[in-house]
């Protein structure tokens, strides 16, 4: 198979389609002409023929010689007749019998062919036969007077000269076949190579690219295509280095926000340690802290299970019919203790009834997460609204507070694993930075869209859109 694998190659496809492109129309040329010079030979050798024996046929009817054969002025024009064209002339009276015949064979045998037949009706007959090389006419001797047929000549001719001719002329064409074909052969081998060198370009700067001998980016301009090709790898360069950036800021994050609990941890357990007598209140306020930060530490390990999760099962959701408005109602039920804590009054507003086809638990992780930040991160005295609608396509849940907004710098990073626009106000509530992370991945599994609109100081809107019906 590796032997054969230059067969795929584009190089040799490209080297046969010249090949046949340059080769094709020149034998095809050469066929026509060769055809066209035997057709033309053998129209001016029948011409030739017909004039010669028209006369002689004149001649024959004006002498009577069906009649008198021993006319030497008659036998002579017919020998030369012969001997000229390399053939053999018949004459032919009207009992259908052979009263002349140059090669002295068939002399007062009778003949009844087609040809004579159509001849004595008063049609001149030619044909020729390539295979057995030689063309045969029969010419009506005709009476100008009464306009009797009174004989048939037949004239046999050899067409040996023009086959040697042809032979000739092919063995010509077939030497200058010969050199067009190693011109086309090293035309089509230069323009092959040449075509696909862009190519060749392409997989050095790839390499040299992957193993860093090279510049960062691809450019190869030679054609279009190969420009396009050049500007489709390095948007693939940028987005890789992109997505290995984030990789190695999400680890970053994730060894940073684990160390920080165990650290955490680790300083006051040590601090309970390097004391002898430890007082019950400062023991239980320590080991207070400690659970907190065991809780915060779970927070983390669970946020990035359910990321993982997402990320393993995009293909993979559970889809049912769901009353959205139910769904929601429950949402809310279940996070107004936290509202109360912080005094936000908390309000939800359907439009419509609607029903979907979503993954209840992983929409439901989506929403919850929405509403608890808007209730987190909300002013004392603040206010949650939360709304649905629908259009025959799509369902819409928005999230609107009264909080303390997002600058518009942090705005574009918010779904980003780990990043929080306000990491004080996060660390005090025990934010991971990983729930809108979540919630963006749950709803594109949906084959849906979020959107977030804030000011600093003024509050926050999400809008969520996903299909009513789910397209896999």
């Amino acid at each position: 198979m590796k032997k054969l694998k230059f067969l795929k190659s584009l190089k040799f496809r490209i080297f046969i389609l010249m090949m046949i492109l340059g080769l094709l129309p020149g034998a095809a040329l050469q066929m026509g002409l060769l055809k066209i010079y035997e057709n033309k030979a053998v129209s001016n050798r029948r011409i030739d023929i017909l004039s010669q024996a028209k006369i002689l046929g004149t001649q024959i009817v004006t002498y009577d010689y069906l009649n008198n054969t021993s006319l030497d002025v008659i036998n002579a024009q017919l020998e030369l007749l012969s001997n000229i064209y390399d053939g053999r002339v018949l004459l032919i009276n009207s009992g259908f019998q052979i009263v002349k015949d140059t090669y002295n064979l068939d002399t007062g045998k009778a003949i009844i062919s087609e040809e004579v037949v159509k001849s004595f009706k008063g049609e001149e007959i030619s044909k020729y036969d390539s295979d057995n090389r030689y063309i045969e006419m029969t010419i009506p001797l005709t009476d100008s007077n009464t306009e009797e047929i009174l004989g048939v000549l037949l004239v046999s001719v050899s067409t040996d000269s023009i086959v040697a001719n042809y032979e000739y002329l092919k063995d010509n064409t077939m030497v200058i076949g010969i050199a067009c074909v190693l011109f086309v052969a090293a035309l089509s081998l230069f323009f092959s190579r040449r075509l696909v060198r862009p190519l060749g370009k392409i997989t050095k700067s790839i390499d040299e690219v992957q193993t860093g001998s090279g510049e960062d980016a691809l450019s190869v301009s030679d054609y279009t295509e190969t420009e396009a090709m050049s500007h489709a790898f390095n948007d693939m360069i940028k987005r890789m280095q992109v997505i290995d950036q984030s990789r190695q800021e999400f680890v970053s994050n994730v060894s940073h926000e684990l160390k920080t609990p165990l650290t955490s941890m680790k300083v006051l357990a040590d601090s309970l340690l390097g004391q002898e007598e430890v007082p019950l209140e400062l023991y239980k306020e320590f080991m207070s802290d400690i659970a907190e930060e065991i809780e915060r530490e779970n927070k983390i390990i669970n946020d990035l299970l359910s990321l993982v999760k997402m990320d393993k099962s995009a293909g993979t959701l559970n889809i049912d019919m769901v009353n959205i408005n139910e769904l929601l109602e429950l949402i809310l039920k279940r996070l107004k203790p936290i509202a109360r804590k912080q005094n936000i009054e908390l309000v939800l507003e359907s439009f419509r009834p609607v029903t979907a086809e979503i993954d209840e638990v992983k929409l439901t992780l989506a929403l919850t997460n929405l509403v608890e930040n808007a209730i987190k991160y909300n002013k004392e005295e603040g206010w949650v609204h939360v709304s649905l609608n629908a259009d025959h396509k799509y369902f819409f849940v928005r999230v609107e507070d009264s909080g303390i907004g997002i600058d518009e710098e942090s705005l574009e990073h918010i779904y980003e694993r780990f990043y929080r626009a306000d990491k004080s106000h996060s660390r005090e509530i025990g934010g991971t930075g990983l729930g809108l992370a979540i919630t963006r991945n749950a709803i594109l599994m949906h084959r849906g869209a979020i959107k977030a609109h804030s000011k600093l100081g003024e509050g926050t809107v999400f809008t969520v859109r996903i299909p009513l019906n789910y397209i896999a």
